[in-house]
């Protein structure tokens, strides 16, 4: 496969729609679980799908994220400042997406499932970093993070 022809994550995990329908089937099943719940107690309407756009952003789709929520990789972080998640919690927060992704029919080839599973071992381990933090550590200016397929690139082609 030619790398012109590899599509971005953001392509192969279904784009837009699928990230919305992944971020929103998570978040149901954050507001039933014990653990998790009250972190997101008092989350926005809007959350499970400004998450998505940030998710699409970085996995080379458009920037919604930055240019429709008026987010960045600084305010993302800021969500995450004082809230003092622990271990637990952030292991309980990759299982239940990754059972969403599962559920949802995401695609689960090796080199996604790997470009997914390391980006949001690298997001969370940040969130929780972050959450003991009492002021932000990005700057305002700092861009986005991008994620791709890493080695040896692009979908699985048997």
């Amino acid at each position: 496969m030619d790398t012109q022809s590899i599509p971005t994550l953001y392509d192969w995990a279904g784009g837009n729609e699928k990230l919305e329908q992944l971020t929103t089937l998570f978040y149901s099943k954050v507001h039933q679980d014990a653990l998790l719940e009250p972190v997101f107690r008092h989350m926005s309407p809007e959350h499970a799908q400004h998450v998505a756009h940030f998710i699409g952003e970085v996995f080379g789709g458009p920037t919604r994220y930055t240019h429709n929520d008026h987010g960045s990789h600084a305010s993302m972080v800021a969500h995450h400042i004082g809230k003092h998640l622990t271990e637990g919690m952030r292991k309980r927060w990759m299982h239940l997406l990754l059972e969403s992704a599962d559920e949802l029919g995401l695609p689960s080839d090796p080199e996604f499932r790997s470009a997914l599973v390391g980006y949001l071992e690298w997001g969370s381990r940040i969130a929780v970093l972050n959450s003991t933090a009492t002021e932000n550590p990005i700057q305002p200016n700092e861009p986005m993070p991008r994620w791709g397929w890493g080695v040896p690139g692009g979908p699985y082609q048997p």
